[in-house]
């Protein structure tokens, strides 16, 4: 097969004029007493888009965990349940007042966290839930938040991976207590860093912005009333955000035309799984993941180290937290370990082309050993 010259890259953003005039009136205008404009602007429209009353715009989705935290009051010693399969950075907030994030396993078919694997793992010292929608793929939200409401918990949902995706007809991120989205280059829509909190509690919204905002004493100027923190969100960065929210359905539905070329070759193949949409839910398809069957006897590292050498840039499944060094820790969890050895993310950028999703089949096919003529 001869070998593509340029490198098909895992994800890349769509930028249009569309963006570059927000941007740029952002940096010409907001200042002074039109300072936060757009944030502001670009707040409240993500609000409304997911159905929640208030949202506060963040430098990361790492920060937005961290402050959905603190303004819950997770302190040291309390625990708090997360999927053993996400990136890092839903866990690593957890850590930051002495928490500490219990590793639940998933669901062998959304390969989202597993609400019985969370009963099981309920204890007097745990005080939240943060079920991770993953790839685009939503949780089971109404059983999560009932068992929550059973036990008297919080839930965070870390739906940092999945705008516009829906749950038996809801948004993610407007079920738990608070919710988080990123905007990172990689996702869906992007302010190159950057992230969003979300809460229908003025509660929970007040404390967020407070501790945000350095702990500021609302009525005495440079007065610092307690611990704050700083995680904000500039008005260039709420300026692209807030173009690439206008295209919204344009680019979801990119996602989505992408997904369907690769189901297109992939998903009548005996042994490969797709993420596909599970009953209830909108997938929004942020990432084109594939599980290869155990017959193939490969794993994602041998899988990933060929494709590189034809051109394409794979990502591999999460890893299990549990078995990185900063959370390493004894787990049950055999569905999060079985199915991470055999996944990948394929690329699926916006520039990526039909012809380019046919060759990474085709090199993927051959890699397999499967006769795709």
């Amino acid at each position: 097969m001869k070998i593509l010259q340029k490198k098909i890259a895992i994800v890349t953003p769509s930028i249009t004029k569309i963006e570059v005039d927000y941007v740029t009136d952002a940096i010409k205008n907001a200042w002074g007493k039109n300072a936060y404009s757009y944030i502001t602007k670009f707040e409240k429209k993500f609000a409304k888009y997911i159905g929640v009353k208030y949202a506060l715009a963040t430098s990361s989705c790492t920060g937005a965990i961290h402050l959905a935290l603190l303004s819950l009051g997770i302190k040291e010693g309390d625990e708090v349940i997360v999927p053993d399969i996400t990136w890092a950075a839903t866990a690593f907030p957890i850590t930051y007042m002495g928490a500490k994030p219990v590793f639940a396993d998933i669901d062998e078919n959304s390969w989202c966290i597993d609400p019985q694997a969370i009963r099981r793992l309920i204890n007097r010292k745990t005080k939240a839930i943060i079920p991770v929608h993953l790839y685009g793929n939503p949780a089971q939200m109404d059983e999560i938040m009932a068992i929550a409401r059973q036990n008297n918990l919080y839930v965070i949902e870390d739906a940092a991976e999945s705008i516009g995706a829906e749950f038996n007809g809801k948004k993610t991120g407007s079920f738990g207590d608070a919710s988080v989205y990123s905007f990172h280059g990689s996702k869906t829509m992007t302010t190159g860093e950057g992230g969003m909190l979300l809460t229908n509690s003025v509660d929970i919204y007040e404390k967020a912005k407070y501790i945000n905002d350095q702990a500021k004493s609302p009525k005495r100027r440079f007065w610092n009333t307690g611990i704050g923190h700083k995680y904000k969100m500039t008005d260039f960065q709420a300026a692209l955000g807030l173009a690439q929210l206008s295209r919204l359905h344009e680019l979801i539905t990119k996602k989505e035309k992408i997904f369907d070329w690769y189901k297109k070759r992939l998903g009548e193949v005996t042994g490969l799984t797709l993420n596909e949409q599970q009953e209830g839910c909108k997938n929004s398809y942020w990432m084109v993941t594939l599980i290869f069957d155990k017959k193939f006897g490969l794993d994602k590292e041998k899988v990933m180290k060929k494709l590189d050498k034809m051109n394409i840039d794979p990502r591999p499944f999460f890893y299990p937290l549990s078995s990185m060094p900063p959370f390493k820790t004894k787990v049950n969890n055999p569905v999060s370990y079985d199915i991470s050895k055999r996944g990948i993310n394929l690329p699926c950028g916006y520039d990526i082309t039909e012809n380019e999703v046919n060759y990474v089949c085709d090199c993927l096919l051959e890699i397999l050993n499967i006769n795709y003529s």
